[in-house]
């Protein structure tokens, strides 16, 4: 899920966001506590642990399992290193890395601070996905020898999904491994806040009466998070040149020559004469808040064209309320980072079933292609829902739809745009995906 830690980059975790993390309810923290320390004299704690998939009952079980006879599948994996997806459990794992630079909303914490938040995502592969996933904290916050260490461990995993990594260094390190390794590497908080940032803001232009290659968007924010959902927004239709990007100084405009200016925002640098986040919102049909707290009042939301829409994402504090937003401008529809408003953007939505579909037809990687199916297929499940509208722009993380409706969409488009490597049955897939949720579903 996107937090204000990824806007312009990490921010270091201040006391009041400390302070909300540990008492911001004492209900919450106390549950939440519990629910993470060992349950009884025989638990260790933590939210996870490894289950054997084969018999070990008998010294013929153990034969088979180690020494001897698993030198049998070693020397075939040496003669024919794809052959590992079929003995070994690697077509099925997934390494979740992090280095604690830009966790949650609390910043730079450090990489053990951190694996609360890893194990927790590996609980969601597991849950959503059947996907078995590793959580791997890694204490290095030099990119290059990140890069390093995180590419000598792809012998293990069929796919990588970084996370919680601050910018800029988390462009860097991303395009390193995906140029490097032959399997998916994925940045969740930039990629799969994209993916569900823009189905639902399809769906909300949608219900608005507007469409996606005419409205004027501003986006505050100039992180990992926000340049990912432009540049998948552009794909999809958005007009760069009717799109403004502010950062923590305003708008980024053509000679403006901040410090930065010259890395990543380069490319969304236009030519305006705003000044102002206030300024830029006259007339924008999208408010896209990639960025901070209370960044935006009513009467900037007042200025905005008729029927706006607005994605206050940051966590866990919006740039401005949804409240505030209605009262404003009763016609507007909002979307929040939070589980107590409607339009929940939640990542969790798309990355565990984005994954089952990569590892499943062996995808060298997850493109362009595969994510803009992830999008199509969330829009079109929100609105074959009965209670589809402005207050239900996107499923709910529980709804047992996903499993088959994004993976299948998202497996179609690798086999299309020709990153699959294996073969591909779609109503055998689709047939496979059915009996796996409906397994997951059970208690």
């Amino acid at each position: 899920m996107y937090t204000s830690a990824q806007a312009d980059g990490a921010t270091p975790v201040t006391g009041q966001q400390e302070q909300r993390a540990a008492s911001g309810s004492v209900d919450l923290r106390e549950a939440a506590l519990a629910y993470h320390r060992p349950q009884h004299l025989d638990d260790i704690g933590g939210k996870i642990e490894i289950s054997v998939t084969r018999p070990v009952a008998s010294q013929d079980d153990l034969s088979l399992a180690y020494s001897p006879g698993v030198a049998m599948p070693c020397i075939e994996i040496a003669r024919d290193p794809a052959l590992a997806y079929e003995y070994t459990a690697k077509g099925n794992l997934v390494a979740v890395i992090t280095n604690g630079t830009a966790v949650l909303g609390l910043g730079n914490i450090g990489a053990v601070a951190g694996k609360p938040v890893m194990e927790g995502k590996v609980v969601l592969f597991k849950r959503f996905a059947g996907i078995d996933a590793f959580d791997i904290e890694i204490d290095e916050t030099d990119p290059v020898k990140l890069i390093e260490i995180i590419a000598s461990l792809h012998p293990t995993f069929g796919g990588i999904n970084l996370e919680d990594i601050k910018a800029p260094e988390c462009f860097q390190i991303e395009r390193a491994l995906r140029s490097r390794l032959s399997i998916p590497v994925f940045h969740d908080d930039q990629h799969g806040t994209a993916i569900v940032v823009a189905a639902g803001l399809m769906n909300a232009l949608h219900l608005q009466g507007k469409k996606l290659d005419e409205v004027r968007l501003v986006c505050n924010g100039a992180g990992a998070a926000a340049v990912a959902c432009l540049e998948l927004l552009v794909g999809l239709g958005l007009q760069k040149s009717h799109t403004t990007v502010c950062d923590s100084k305003g708008p980024i405009y053509n000679g403006r020559g901040a410090k930065g200016d010259d890395g990543e925002k380069a490319a969304w640098s236009c030519d305006t004469g705003a000044r102002s986040l206030a300024d830029a919102l006259v007339g924008a049909d999208v408010f896209l808040g990639l960025s901070g707290p209370n960044v935006v009042d009513q009467p900037m939301v007042r200025s905005m064209a008729a029927k706006p829409v607005v994605f206050g994402l940051a966590n866990p504090d919006p740039e401005i309320r949804p409240e505030l937003v209605m009262a404003a401008a009763p016609e507007a529809i909002t979307a929040t980072g939070r589980s107590d408003y409607p339009n929940q953007v939640n990542n969790a939505l798309c990355f565990p079933y984005l994954f089952r579909a990569a590892l499943d037809v062996g995808a060298s990687q997850i493109n362009e292609a595969m994510k803009q199916a992830a999008v199509l297929a969330l829009a079109d499940l929100a609105r074959a829902d009965k209670a589809f509208g402005r207050n239900k722009l996107l499923p709910t993380l529980l709804d047992d739809r996903l499993l088959v409706a994004v993976s299948a969409s998202v497996a179609q488009a690798a086999v299309d745009s020709g990153v699959a490597r294996r073969a591909y049955d779609p109503v055998a897939y689709r047939a496979r995906l059915e009996r796996l949720a409906a397994k997951l579903a059970k208690p």
